[in-house]
């Protein structure tokens, strides 16, 4: 018994040893475990701990304003909620976007952009799903957060044009980026964010982008955000001012009426663009939430183009208005005096041609004043004939026909003015001929109603003013030239005056060719220039038939042009006007450019400004 005792007692001892031995070991590799946990990688699972707790993303920057002179918003921001995912907090994207689209349908078409978003860019970037949410949309996602990893509901800002197609082509419009901006800067690819397409937005990007901030989420197991910890906001873009005044824009705009017809308004003074319209326009707020097919096939199918500003990109036969350049060329190259006499039978004949006066019975004898107040046609022909193109051309350049503008808009148009030299290029010589024709703004010349109103303004200052649309970036106004800082246009006052005076007789003397301009304002008087543009020839056959264009075709009846300055004694605005296919200045033309300019001396936004500006402390 006691022998049995003995190895029943040794074996419970060995048992006992293994079994210790076992515990003690599981321990040590336990605590071992436990070390290496929270000692050696213990930074590395805080890190990993944090991070699933932590959502950090980067956020756009609000976008900068457009403000008009006055310091209206012409371009500004509203809040806008969007769904956003973010692909690497999800293990199946395909799954998560099904329970989101039977939560908020998706098209085929939007579906298909998301895949391609989360194909171009980073897993940790959020790409949009939807945005402008309603509340019962945003209520139902965050009810269903549990079935949706990696979306979430953010707020960001949209872009808004309060004038909308008012101001659509000098402001322009924002679109989503492409993948060749993001590219360029990955930032970009940030929901939210938006790429000046067009316009002022396009011109001033890089001021009124900003840079990106950040943001900080703490989040439960499912993703569902539970508070924010931390925001930097980055830097928001700078307001951009501009000379433009937006209530003058939409006068101006509400004169155009029906008409496809364009605008320029300028201070005579120092460049500034008070208004710059176009006719007819577009929405531009739609190509921030994206333009529909229909909607792009409708404005390229307008034989009017909407999408095209035509006081930039606008190319037309100056016709009369050109007759200054012509006038002031001659007087330079003293082909002609201001009181040496033309006679016109109603047309000029050179060689076997035949130009004709727009006054089939002609004018008669005329001086360089009679001329420019009948628009004479002959007086003209025989002027540019005296002078030679070469000359005209010069002289047309000096006064920013066909040369390069510094306006910021981009897409604007130098306009073209033939030399001989350029004819002879082309492998044809220059005749007599198209001398002749350019003498009344036809043949080859295409200018654009920016470059009329910079001419029209040079001739009333004598001084080589420059249009600009930026007044001031930030606080700090940008560097302009002053009146007498402009550089002077190398031509005696006194030709200058000759052309002035013509252009006073044009609107105010009983016979001028536009006396529907003629201003009501008392003790205001407005200087100015009738064209009527041909676009397509007229043959002598149905000059004899008693020709008229105005019983033809829209799109073939002549476009009606006016160019004007005032007041008449202190120079302070001048404007370009051109209604396309409006048949004759005199009567499509000069009377919305009286309505024009009366809106523009009434309103006196240079002088406004002033006063407002007077009352602000200095920096």
């Amino acid at each position: 018994m006691p022998k049995r005792e003995g190895r029943d007692r040794f074996i419970f001892t060995r048992r006992a040893l293994l079994i210790a031995g076992a515990q003690v070991a599981a321990l040590g590799g336990l605590a071992a475990r436990l070390y290496q946990v929270q000692v050696i990688e213990g930074e590395r699972y805080a890190t990993l701990a944090e991070t699933n707790r932590i959502s950090a993303r980067l956020i756009a920057p609000p976008r900068g304003r457009l403000l008009d002179r006055a310091g209206v918003v012409v371009a500004g921001n509203r809040l806008n909620w969007r769904a956003l995912l973010v692909a690497e907090q999800t293990d199946n994207v395909g799954a998560t976007l099904d329970n989101f689209s039977r939560i908020v349908p998706l098209a085929d078409h939007e579906r298909a952009r998301i895949e391609r978003d989360i194909r171009r860019h980073r897993r940790f970037i959020p790409v949009t799903l939807r945005e402008f949410l309603t509340w019962e949309d945003m209520a139902r996602i965050e009810v269903n957060a549990p079935d949706l990893p990696g979306i979430l509901v953010d707020v960001g800002t949209t872009r808004v044009y309060p004038f909308g197609p008012t101001l659509a082509h000098v402001v322009g419009y924002v679109a989503p980026p492409n993948e060749r901006d993001v590219a360029d800067d990955p930032t970009l690819a940030l929901p939210g964010i938006r790429v000046g397409r067009s316009g002022m937005e396009k011109v001033d990007e890089a001021l009124l982008r900003g840079r990106a901030g950040a943001v900080q989420l703490e989040v439960n197991a499912v993703g569902r955000v539970i508070r924010e910890l931390d925001r930097q906001e980055g830097t928001p873009g700078q307001d951009v001012t501009l000379t433009i005044d937006a209530t003058l824009q939409s006068q101006v705009l509400g004169h155009l009426g029906e008409e496809s017809a364009s605008a320029v308004v300028m201070d005579v003074r120092n460049g500034e663009v008070l208004a710059m319209s176009t006719n007819p326009s577009f929405d531009p707020s739609l190509f921030n939430s994206g333009v529909s097919q229909a909607q792009w096939v409708e404005w390229t199918s307008n034989r009017r183009a909407p999408l095209i500003n035509k006081a930039v990109a606008g190319l037309y036969a100056p016709g009369s208005t050109f007759k200054m350049v012509v006038a002031l060329s001659g007087l330079e190259a003293k082909s002609i005096s201001p009181t040496e006499t033309v006679f016109c039978p109603g047309y000029l004949d050179f060689g076997d041609r035949r130009f004709h006066c727009w006054k089939r019975g002609g004018h008669g004898h005329l001086d360089m004043r009679g001329g420019l107040k009948n628009s004479c046609d002959v007086y003209f022909y025989e002027v540019a004939r005296r002078t030679g193109m070469d000359r005209i051309a010069a002289m047309a350049k000096r006064f920013g026909l066909g040369v390069k503008l510094d306006i910021e808009l981009p897409g604007t148009r130098t306009g073209f003015v033939p030399t001989r030299e350029w004819r002879i290029a082309q492998g044809h010589p220059w005749n007599i001929g198209d001398t002749i024709v350019s003498g009344i703004g036809q043949g080859y010349l295409q200018l654009t109603p920016l470059s009329l109103a910079t001419m029209a303004a040079r001739i009333a200052s004598g001084r080589a003013v420059q249009p600009h649309l930026t007044r001031s970036i930030g606080a700090a106004t940008q560097p302009g030239a002053k009146p007498e800082e402009w550089p002077s246009m190398g031509l005696p006052e006194r030709s200058l005056q000759v052309v002035r005076d013509g252009m006073w007789a044009v609107v105010n003397d009983p016979h001028g060719t536009a006396p529907l301009a003629k201003l009501a304002l008392p003790g205001v008087q407005m200087a100015g220039k009738t064209g009527s543009v041909q676009v397509r020839n007229v043959s002598r056959e149905q000059r004899d038939r008693g020709y008229k264009s105005e019983n033809l075709p829209w799109e073939f009846r002549p476009h009606a042009l006016f160019v004007a300055y005032a007041p008449y004694d202190a120079p302070r605005y001048a404007l370009s006007l051109v209604v396309e296919h409006g048949n004759a200045g005199a009567e499509a033309a000069a009377p919305i450019a009286r309505a024009i300019m009366t809106d523009v001396l009434t309103r006196d936004p240079a002088a406004r400004l002033r006063v407002a500006d007077a009352g602000k402390p200095k920096s």
